[in-house]
């Protein structure tokens, strides 16, 4: 895959299909994201009704549903990501997040967050988007936090965020076809997200990371977010700094470390 045509996912299919995610007849793929209990399992279920399997994630005891879904003229896999508060990997099923949208490299990443308690869900959506800029954000509960007196400008949220906001109740179905939209609009390019990125004024700490990306391209050209693990390695991430050392980073890349055993069940 060129590296700067994130949003060709025809150029992805291959290394897709080294992850053990055969898009067959599929145009593109959706990851999902989010917090615990924040109605994420919902959302997949509204989306992908009965045409889902399940399975574990390679050498993993955490669960890995995909479904399919399609919207105007198009096929797209989703594939739930386990849920998770951050991506710096201090548990099993934050490795597993991080790793599949740092190296699966999902056309859109829908991030689940529950409306009632919003600021500590835009702790995760904020390290997202440091690692891809199409994304969607699912506003979900939002008829919870209307009750408890919770108002969200979402419009305000989404120009804040640079990417789309979609307010929602999945246990009721509200929203569901929005959200359908924005994925097929951020999917095909018709909608750019522009996610705001906090810039770092430490400037001896942005050299330390252009070098090291410098270094990293150097070694593994087409190894993605290359900035970002710049920055997991200066800030002492063991794992990241043990797949460089020994190698499997190149294993990552080419996505053996992710691949998927046989599913449990399987849709027609």
């Amino acid at each position: 895959m060129n590296p700067n045509c994130e949003s060709c996912a025809v150029h992805n299919s291959n290394h897709l299909r080294r992850l053990g995610l055969d898009m067959g007849s599929f145009d593109y793929m959706v990851a999902l994201a989010g917090n615990p209990n924040t109605g994420k399992s919902t959302v997949f279920n509204a989306l992908t009704g009965l045409k889902q399997h399940t399975g574990n994630w390679p050498g993993k005891t955490v669960t890995r549903a995909e479904g399919g879904f399609a919207y105007g003229d198009k096929r797209f896999k989703l594939v739930d990501l386990p849920g998770t508060y951050s991506l710096l990997s201090t548990s099993v099923d934050e490795e597993v997040a991080r790793d599949f949208i740092l190296f699966g490299r999902p056309d859109v990443t829908v991030i689940v967050a529950d409306a009632t308690r919003l600021e500590r869900n835009l702790n995760l959506t904020l390290q997202i988007l440091k690692i891809t800029r199409r994304a969607v954000l699912a506003l979900n509960l939002i008829d919870e936090a209307r009750r408890h007196g919770v108002s969200i400008d979402d419009r305000a949220l989404s120009r804040e965020l640079g990417i789309p906001v979609v307010p929602m109740a999945a246990r009721q179905g509200d929203g569901v076809d929005a959200l359908l939209k924005m994925i097929h609009e951020v999917a095909t390019g018709s909608y750019v997200c522009r996610p705001r990125q906090v810039k770092n004024k430490n400037r001896k700490l942005e050299r330390a990371v252009q070098k090291l990306v410098e270094q990293i391209h150097a070694l593994y050209p087409v190894l993605p977010n290359a900035d970002w693990l710049a920055l997991r390695l200066l800030e002492g991430d063991e794992r990241i700094i043990g797949a460089f050392r020994n190698g499997t980073i190149s294993e990552l890349t080419r996505g053996e470390a992710l691949q998927t055993p046989a599913v449990e069940k399987v849709y027609e």
